[in-house]
């Protein structure tokens, strides 16, 4: 009779001591947190800042305010004390596959200011309490809580803590406002932020709402006046005009960088953003992206590596040859210096119209670079049919006549200006798609400078791939180095043909990467009719020849508007995906039928890198549908303990996870926490009853 009595005295001592504030100091398997407070007492009616310092495991990270394309921020819910805002510290870049991510690594300290009661009594302690949630990535995401308290006392008067000057130091982290004017303004793609700032050579907006700008698109620098501006790509939920838009603008000048939180009015007319990113491209590196252009050279060294950039070119596969066609025609019709400047200037008036559009599509708001014209498809296939024009006249299929001026080699060899001049033009084009040694920086450079740097950059390049023949017409020694004329020079140029049909290979396979299949069969047969047609006009004469040649090169012609980009992602939405229950899972078992069960959450960056490379493809669905395999889809988002209950029964602590269950197989197979649509297609197509039975 006495137990329960005993129970009950024991409780009750034990009370005061579950009263206890909570520690300040707590870990969980990947990260270690406390908080610092910067006073040692505080005063009724006070307001302290405290500190919540992580210390995160190497390789994974939590996250900022947006915590960009997947993550969850870090919450504190405080009892005891009235709480202001998390002040964050600036993000870095968290990158995975196409999935860009904000967060931090290492030791960051997120501030708070906590004021304390004004009813507080002086011998009283304050004992706030925190519940603080994370989330902790590496190539899994897990989501970690602690409890987490102070205990300090209350007197009359304030007494700064020993980590007072550590919680400032921490405070330096934290970015100040803006102390200049920074404009919003609409550009076709979102918006353009700029500000007088001078010598800025890279900068990142962070936005601090999700949606507002599309985290993995590049941030295009440029020049603007004497100071800079910045294209914002839109994102999913881009902002209504009239909305404000905030974040934290990250700025590197020769003296250093520096972060300013900035908030502007979102204009009217702020365009939607690009599409998904490329899943094929590779992850963006940490800290700053790429995309930012980062050279600190000045004009004259951005000349001169310029100028040599173009002088390496004439070496690429694709230049070489029409260098050699020209100079070839040199050896035959000795010095002409007017040929050597009207080549020199179909070189420059191409790369200065390439500069112009570069321009214009700068201005409004693309995001572009050397080489931007081969990333369509149609452009890729007409380059082609150039370059196979260019070879099949060196093999000697065909002789450009008057009616074909302005093509290719046989031009080059022509005398007089035009000749001379469309052969520079040919020479600029092929050199687009390659990229010399020097000229990266001088590039990065121009692409970031005013429009007349920009268009002195490009012609310096410009220059210096006309150089070699330019020094060739006008200096008649240097022509003493080409070799005499002879029978060789035929056997020279139907071997120059090679390089030609070389880089049509190349091009076809670039066009393979935008186009699919169906492009390339596309090309292929418009380079079939090109020689078909040429075949005609050698062996036939009169009407019905003429006719024959005209339309085949017109079919061929007609192909470049047949030709559909195949879109980046192509994936299929995932409709087909039943939410995952345990019931629904043995019932399929029990009928024997063939099932994959994801587990996932909104959160998981590496979740939502496979449903888009990976379980979103059509080969993948298809496969699914041939083999009848049922997928179910768990989401985790908010910790469903059942779905935790099927992740502690696989040992994981976090998602994703991938269970594939064959008919009749015992246990399910765990596939690798990195998809691929092959792996995946293999485990539902082969599974082990199918195996055994074979």
């Amino acid at each position: 009779m006495f137990a329960p009595l005993r129970s009950l005295i024991l409780a009750l001592l034990a009370a005061p001591v579950l009263a206890v504030a909570a520690p300040p100091e707590a870990a969980t398997e990947h990260v270690k947190a406390r908080l610092v407070s910067s006073h040692a007492a505080v005063a009724p009616g006070q307001t302290l800042t405290v500190a919540l310092e992580q210390s995160i495991q190497p390789h994974w990270h939590t996250y900022w305010l947006n915590p960009g394309d997947s993550g969850q921020a870090t919450t504190l819910d405080w009892q005891g004390t009235q709480a202001g805002p998390i002040q964050w510290p600036t993000p870095s870049i968290q990158a995975i596959g196409p999935i860009v991510n904000y967060g931090y690594e290492g030791r960051p300290a997120l501030l708070i200011d906590l004021t304390v009661p004004a009813d507080a009594k002086p011998g009283a302690r304050f004992k706030p309490t925190a519940e603080v949630r994370w989330l902790v990535c590496k190539d899994v995401c897990i989501p970690e809580q602690v409890t987490l308290g102070l205990d300090l006392p209350v007197a009359a008067t304030a007494q700064a803590g020993p980590d007072a000057a550590q919680i400032e130091e921490w405070r330096g982290a934290i970015p100040k406002p803006v102390p200049f004017a920074v404009k919003l303004a609409a550009a076709a793609q979102g918006m353009r932020l700029s500000g007088p700032t001078a010598g800025v050579t890279k900068a990142y907006f962070f936005a601090d709402t999700w949606g507002a700008v599309a985290h993995s698109a590049p941030q295009a620098l440029q020049a603007e006046g004497s100071g800079w501006a910045l294209d914002i790509p839109a994102g999913d939920e881009p902002l209504a005009a009239g909305k404000t838009l905030s974040g934290v603008i990250v700025l590197s000048t020769p003296a250093g960088e520096q972060a300013w939180t900035v908030s502007a009015i979102v204009p009217e007319g702020a365009g939607k953003g690009p599409g998904p990113a490329d899943l094929t491209a590779p992850a963006a590196p940490s800290g700053l992206p790429a995309a930012a252009p980062e050279s600190d050279l000045g004009l004259a060294p951005a000349l001169a590596l310029a100028l040599l950039g173009g002088l390496i070119l004439n070496l690429m596969p694709c230049v070489f040859p029409v260098l050699s066609i020209k100079a070839l025609a040199l050896v035959n019709q000795g010095n002409h210096k007017t040929e050597g400047l009207a080549y020199t200037a179909g070189v420059l008036a191409s790369f200065a119209v390439l500069a112009v559009v570069l321009m214009a599509l700068r201005a409004g708001g693309q995001q572009v670079g050397w080489g931007f014209q081969f990333h369509s498809p149609v452009f890729v296939l007409v380059v082609s049919y150039l370059l196979f024009l260019v070879g099949l006249n060196l093999s000697g299929l065909f002789e450009i006549g008057g009616s074909f001026t302005g093509i290719g080699s046989g031009l080059a060899a022509r005398q007089g200006l035009a000749g001379s001049f469309f052969t520079g033009v040919l020479a600029a084009v092929v050199a687009t798609p390659c990229t010399a040694p020097f000229m990266g920086a001088a590039l990065a450079f121009a692409l970031a400078q005013p429009a007349v740097v920009m268009l002195a950059v490009f012609l310096a390049l410009g220059l210096g791939l006309a150089l070699p023949f330019l020094v060739l017409a006008f200096w008649p020694a240097a022509q003493r180095w080409l070799p005499r004329p002879g029978a060789w020079m035929d056997t020279f140029k139907q071997f120059l043909a090679f390089p030609m049909y070389a880089a049509v290979v190349w091009l076809l396979w670039v066009l393979a990467q935008q186009a699919g299949p169906d492009g390339v069969a596309l090309a292929l047969g418009g380079l079939v009719l090109i020689a078909f047609a040429l075949w005609v006009r050698r062996a036939g004469r009169g009407t019905l020849a003429a006719g024959i040649t005209v339309a085949s090169l017109a079919l061929a012609v007609g192909m470049a508007w047949w030709i559909k980009p195949v879109v980046a992602t192509d994936v299929r939405a995932e409709s087909a995906a039943e939410p995952y229950n345990a019931e629904r899972l043995a019932q399929l078992r029990a009928q024997n039928k063939p099932v994959f069960v994801n587990m996932t959450a909104a959160w998981c960056i590496s979740c939502l890198v496979n449903e888009r490379v990976a379980l979103s493809r059509p080969e993948v669905h298809d496969a699914f549908a041939k083999a009848g395999v049922t997928y179910l889809k768990g989401d985790w988002t908010r910790e469903d303990p059942k779905i935790t209950e099927v992740l502690k029964a696989h040992g994981r602590s976090g998602v994703p996870l991938y269970l594939y269950y064959a008919p009749g197989a015992a246990e399910a197979q765990v596939l690798p926490q990195i998809l691929t649509p092959g792996l995946v297609i293999e485990a539902v197509s082969t599974p082990p009853a199918s195996r055994s039975s074979t």
